[in-house]
C-alpha cells in the first residue's frame, strides 16, 4: 500500500492554486502534526488489516518544507514499522524554504526523493503566478540536495500561461536539464474555481501545440513520458501506485485515503481537522466506477488496461482502436501511445463517445 501526508501551509498562495492550502495558520503546526500522528495511528490499524506494508510515502501540500524536521520525527517514528526496507519516501519542497539544515533534516529521517515546486526559470513568469523563490534560489536548492545525497531529485515546470511560447519553454527545460534531476513533472496551467487567477481566466493560453513541444523537448533529452504530465529516467513508485489503484493511506487536512473500494476524506478545514482528526467521511465506489477509474488511469500512463477486466463491448471498442493503431497489447493488456488522447479514447471504450 501508499500512504500519504498532507502539511496544509504555504508561505504564499500560488494564483493557480486549488489545493487545501492556507498562508495564515503558521501557529497550528505543532498541534496540526500531533492530530495527524493520531489519524494515522488510527488509519494504519484500518490498513493493516489488508496484511501490506507500506511501499511509497509522499509528504504533499501545501508545502511540506514549512515545517521542521523535529516535528516529523514522531511520524517518522510511528511509520517505520510498517515501512518496507526499500520504501520511496517522497516530499515536496518549495526552493525558497528548503533550507540546508531542513534538507539534512529530512534526508536524516529517511527521505530519499525530493520534489522541488520549480514551475519556471524566469523570473517574470513566477512573480505572474506569485511565486515567492527566484531561479537562483531553485537552481541553489537543487545543487544542495544533490550535495547532500537525495537519491532521487524531481522538479515541476507549468506551461500554457499566458505569454508562454517555444523560446521561453525550451530555456526552462535546457535550464532543468543543467541540474542533477532524474524526473520531472510537466503541467499544463488549468483555472479552478476559487484561485486567483478565476477571475482572469484569459490568463490560461489554449494552444494544444505547446503540450507537444513541451513533451518532445523533454523526451529528446532522454527522459521517458510514463503518464500525461510525468517524466523520468525515475519513474516514481508512488505515482504509478496510484494508476495501479492500490490501497493508499491519506492523512491530514484535505487528503484523501483509498481501500478496495470505499474513499475516505478527512475534514478539510485545519482547525476543526485538529479538534478531530477522525472525523472522516467515507464514499463507497461502485465496481462500474472502479473499473471506469482504471481505465481512465490505465491509458493516460504506461500502466495500461488489463483486458480482462473488460465486458465484451468495451473489448470490441479496444480491439477497433487497436486496429486503427490507436491502441497497443500484448496479449493481455492494451496501451496507449498518445496520452494526450487519454480522456478521448477512454470515453470511446467506455461507450460515451
Amino acid at each position: 500500500m501508499l500512504a500519504y501526508i498532507h502539511i496544509p501551509y504555504c508561505d504564499s498562495k500560488c494564483h493557480y492554486c486549488s489545493f487545501n492550502s492556507y498562508v495564515d495558520k503558521f501557529d497550528t503546526r505543532s498541534e496540526y502534526m500531533q492530530a495527524l500522528y493520531r489519524q494515522l495511528s488510527f488509519e494504519l490499524e484500518r490498513f493493516h488489516t489488508q496484511k501490506e506494508s507500506i511501499e511509497t510515502l509522499f509528504i504533499g501540500g501545501g508545502t511540506p518544507s514549512t515545517v521542521s524536521p523535529e516535528l516529523y520525527e514522531p511520524i517518522f517514528d510511528l511509520l517505520d514499522p510498517y515501512l518496507q526496507k526499500d520504501a520511496e519516501i517522497t516530499t515536496e519542497a518549495n526552493p525558497n524554504s528548503a533550507s540546508n539544515s531542513w534538507l539534512q533534516g529530512m534526508k536524516t529521517l529517511g527521505v530519499n526523493r525530493i520534489s522541488f515546486g520549480v514551475q519556471s526559470f524566469n523570473t517574470d513568469k513566477l512573480k505572474a503566478l506569485n511565486r515567492a523563490h527566484t531561479p537562483k534560489q531553485a537552481k541553489k536548492v537543487v545543487l544542495a540536495a544533490k550535495e547532500l545525497g537525495f537519491e532521487h531529485i524531481s522538479l515541476d515546470l507549468i506551461y500554457n500561461y499566458q505569454g508562454d511560447t517555444k523560446e521561453l519553454l525550451s530555456d526552462d527545460i535546457r535550464q532543468a536539464f543543467e541540474l542533477p534531476v532524474d524526473h520531472i513533472s510537466a503541467y499544463e496551467l488549468t483555472i479552478e474555481d476559487g484561485t486567483r487567477f478565476s477571475s482572469s481566466p484569459e490568463v490560461r493560453q489554449e494552444d494544444e501545440k505547446l503540450a507537444f513541444f513541451v513533451a518532445n523537448e523533454i523526451k529528446k533529452r532522454g527522459f521517458i513520458q510514463y503518464e500525461i504530465s510525468n517524466f523520468g529516467t525515475y519513474q516514481s513508485r508512488h505515482n504509478k501506485g496510484y494508476w495501479n489503484l492500490k490501497n493508499y493511506i491519506g492523512a491530514g487536512a484535505g487528503a484523501v485515503g483509498f481501500l478496495k473500494d470505499t474513499r475516505y476524506y478527512p475534514q478539510t478545514d485545519i482547525d476543526s481537522y485538529i479538534q478531530n482528526p477522525l472525523q472522516i467521511t467515507e464514499e463507497h465506489l461502485s465496481q462500474e466506477e472502479l473499473l471506469t477509474e482504471k481505465i481512465f488511469l490505465g491509458l493516460r500512463s504506461t500502466i495500461g488496461i488489463e483486458r480482462s477486466i473488460l465486458t465484451s463491448e468495451m473489448k470490441k471498442r479496444a480491439e477497433l482502436l487497436y486496429g486503427e493503431k490507436k491502441l497497443e497489447h500484448d496479449g493481455s493488456r492494451y496501451y496507449n501511445k498518445d496520452f494526450f488522447l487519454s480522456d478521448e479514447l477512454a470515453l470511446y471504450i467506455l461507450g460515451n463517445l
